[in-house]
């Protein structure tokens, strides 16, 4: 490894020592109370069960059961984000189908930068992460999960929901991708429509075609950006199955990734305690 990493590596581990012993302790001593909803008095536990039915009531109030909690960011503005859609739905099936249960615990957040970019919503990019943080964040704390689920792909929603999640790092946490959108025309023919754009040999709505060719279906957008690069970090992390994040959407494959997803959820979060490496 390059020696300079090597020493910024090392000069951020002797800078941040105290704070990461004083973060595990807390960490630890948040494990220590075994389940979360165990702590919750009776009103509470009526509360998270109103809008259960009698099945998924009776599993939420077995604390031997995993109760899964979901964040997720889904909206249609987002390419990436749009199939999330369904994913709370497939959890819930997968959970209940293996004798437990799973709740939206809350959402988030997620501006997309291909929208926003030389426009004034752009200023809010990277206030959005840490907005994003503190929303994760206010989702758990109602201290009703055994382990959780992420929802996110793209670059400030991911890291800020990775950022919330580490205030409940003792709990077994995946993130779930959605996968990459097909291939639609080449980065070169894209690049060139733009360049005769500015050459004045295309007009606009030639351009907005080429766009749109580029940029087609939902997904990740398919070039090596910081959507993408962000699923290679949460894989080499342990954040995600290895191998998951650019199956495509709507593969069948993909579902079956998703699947054992949340299957391995149920894995690392025994009832006898998670067995994960922690956050």
């Amino acid at each position: 490894m390059n020696s300079t990493v090597i020493q910024v590596t090392r000069d951020i581990i002797a800078r941040s020592k105290q704070r990461r012993e004083a973060y595990v302790q807390r960490m630890q001593k948040q494990a220590q109370h075994g389940p979360n909803r165990g702590s919750l008095s009776c009103s509470n536990m009526a509360h998270t069960v109103s809008v259960c039915g009698d099945q998924q009531r009776d599993k939420v109030l077995d604390f031997t059961k995993i109760n899964l909690g979901i964040v997720t960011a889904y909206n249609d503005m987002l390419s990436a984000h749009q199939p999330y859609e369904t994913y709370p739905e497939l959890i819930k099936e997968v959970m209940s189908g293996m004798g437990h249960s799973a709740m939206v615990a809350g959402a988030t957040p997620a501006m997309c930068d291909g929208v926003t970019q030389g426009q004034e919503g752009m200023d809010i990019s990277m206030y959005s992460r840490d907005l994003i943080a503190q929303s994760t964040a206010v989702a758990l704390s109602h201290n009703t999960f055994d382990c959780t689920a992420l929802l996110s792909i793209c670059d400030k929603i991911a890291p800020g929901q990775l950022m919330g999640a580490l205030s409940f790092g003792h709990l077994p946490t995946s993130f779930i991708p959605a996968g990459p959108m097909s291939s639609g025309i080449s980065n070169a023919e894209k690049v060139k429509a733009r360049q005769q754009h500015v050459a004045g040999e295309i007009d606009d709505r030639e351009l907005l075609e080429k766009e749109c060719g580029a940029y087609h279906s939902p997904g990740t957008c398919t070039f090596f950006g910081t959507a993408n690069t962000n699923q290679l970090v949460f894989e080499a992390m342990g954040l995600m199955l290895p191998g998951s994040a650019f199956v495509p959407v709507g593969s069948e494959l993909r579902h079956a990734l998703n699947i054992a997803s949340i299957k391995n959820m149920v894995a690392i979060s025994g009832a006898q305690g998670a067995r994960c490496t922690k956050l």
